[in-house]
Parts: C-alpha cells; structure tokens; sequence
C-alpha cells in the first residue's frame, strides 16, 4: 500500500507541474498574438522611414556621412528566460561561424538576456552583459540601457574610435538567426529626383540626417527587439507542448500502475474475507451461505467488489 501511496504523491506533483506549465504555455500564447500586432505596426514605421530618407537622400546624397570604419560590435540577444530549449546554444553557433567567415580583428560583444550572459561568462570578448526582456513592454527600457551601455563602452574607447555596430538575434524565419548590421542607408539604393521639388528644410541637411539616423535606429531595434521576443515565446511554447505531452503520457502510466497495484490490494482484502468466512463456518459448524453470512462481512465483499468493477472500468476505458 505504500507504494501506491508514493505513485499517488508523485501523481499529484507532476499534476501540479502540469498546471503551472499550462499557464506559461498561455503567457507565451499571449504575448505572440501581442507581438504579433506590435511587429506588424513597428516594420510599417520602418518602411515609412526608409522611404523618406530615399527620397530626401535622392536631392541630398552628400547629407550622409562617409563610412570611417571604427571597433567591430556585436550585439547578440539571447533569452532572459529558460523552457526554450537550445535557444542560446544555437544562436551562439551561429554567431561564431559568422565570425571565422570575417576578417574582423577583435570583435567585441555585448549580450543581451541573462540565460545568454551565464553561457558567455569568461569570454574575453564580452564587453557589456544586461538583462533582456521578458515582455514587450520592458523593450523600450532595455533599449534604454543599451544605449547608456554602449555611449559608455565608447567613451572608453582609444582615439575616441566609434562601434560598427551588428545585431545577431533569433528570428521565426527558415533561417533561425539574422545577423544584421545597423548601417543606415548606406546600402539604400538611391532613388530619382525625377524633376521633383527637392524638400524644404528648416534644418541643415546634415543636422536633419543625422537625427533621422538617430530615430531610425530606435525604430529598428525596436523592430529587432519584437523579432527577439517573438522567436523566443515560440520557441518556449513548443518546448512546453512538448513537456506538457510527455507529462501527461508519465501521469498516464503511473495512473494504470496505480490501478493495478489497487487491484492487486483488493484482491488480497477478497481473500481475507473469504478466509475468514471459512474460520467462522469452522468455528460454529455452520453451513455459510452468502444470504446468512455476518452483514459487516457481506458489506467488505460487496465494496471491495464494487471498487474492482470501478478500476477494471477505467482500465479499459483507457485503452478504447
């Protein structure tokens, strides 16, 4: 009896495990339809933009800076949260191939999420390590604190040298992880002015491009930081499928483990009771019929009967 005892503990625990699982499922169900709608909304700002720094490229191209090169940045995000699987694992795969088909010397990295940081703990090229999101709406604060870290990490720089920035993330797609340089609108082909007014600025040209390049890359990590998320909530709802359907299979086994050891035990009480039928039909020379047996001892054999009729049915309800 101890033993079913144990098997019915253990039913419990993994049931409860079953439950909390069960609401992480809905949160991460949850926050896919929200990111859902914010990617969408956020990729339609960022179309907005590249298309009107095209056009005002298209009159001004001598706006935009020359590229000056600068210190190869890395910044990878990676979960903040477990029950993903081999979310990181992956993604830092793919960031070292990257890096043996460059020819960068001494990139460094800034990681983002803190399952991430705790698998890049003691690689010297981790410069900056901060906490990433849970929800989407802690982004705007990480993006924050990004910036903050990464002014710093520049201020510390020799010669006063800047970053060259590339995001590494996880996304949805076939691929798995995008490596991205945020290089805005070097590569944007440059449209035609096609005899159209040029645009009237109350700014400079130079003034008005770099705080156009500045908004840009807000909208755009804001669109990468979704991507992110996004990635990771599903990757995190198919590992919990898959660990609410092994749970249900193992509570599934140790239910008929049960129902056989409670078999077994009422079959033991049916033969105690029929042993001590027999010593009370020995003791008074009586002729034991099951009409005239003791009402208490009619009473056992009645349930016990009726609690093995119980199991046998649940046992092949089972396997219908």
């Amino acid at each position: 009896m101890s033993k079913r005892h144990d098997i019915e503990a253990h039913i419990r625990t993994l049931g409860e495990i079953s439950e909390i699982m069960g609401a992480m499922n809905n949160l991460a169900v949850m926050e896919i339809h929200k990111l859902t709608r914010l990617l969408s909304s956020q990729q339609r700002v960022v179309t907005s933009m590249e298309t009107g720094a095209k056009d005002f490229l298209a009159f001004y191209p001598e706006a935009l800076p020359p590229d000056q090169g600068g210190t190869p940045l890395y910044l990878v995000i990676g979960s903040e949260r477990g029950f993903c699987g081999d979310y990181n694992a992956r993604l830092l795969a793919e960031f070292e191939r990257h890096l043996r088909t460059v020819s960068e010397k001494k990139p460094v990295v800034v990681a983002v999420g803190r399952k991430l940081s705790d698998r890049m703990a003691g690689d010297p090229r981790l410069v900056a390590a901060i906490d990433g999101p849970t929800v989407s709406e802690e982004i705007q604060g990480v993006l924050i604190e990004l910036m903050q870290r990464v002014q710093e990490l520049r201020r510390g720089q020799q010669g006063d040298r800047s970053f060259v920035i590339t995001v590494v993330y996880r996304t949805g797609g076939a691929d798995g992880v995008t490596i991205q340089p945020l290089r805005p609108f070097e590569t944007m082909p440059r449209g035609e002015t096609g005899g159209a007014t040029a645009p009237l600025l109350t700014l400079s040209p130079r003034v008005f491009v770099a705080e156009l390049v500045d908004l840009y890359l807000f909208a755009v990590l804001h669109e990468i930081f979704y991507s992110a998320l996004m990635a990771e909530s599903r990757e995190r709802l198919t590992h919990l499928e898959g660990a609410l359907q092994r749970l249900e299979k193992e509570t599934s086994a140790l239910r008929l483990q049960r129902n056989i050891l409670r078999q077994e035990e009422i079959t033991e009480e049916i033969e105690l009771i029929m042993l001590s039928a027999e010593q009370l039909k020995s003791q008074k020379g009586l002729t034991l019929k099951r009409r005239s047996w003791p009402a208490k001892l009619a009473k056992e054999l009645g349930d016990t009967l009726a609690s093995l009729a119980v199991l046998r049915s649940e046992g092949s309800a089972k396997y219908k």
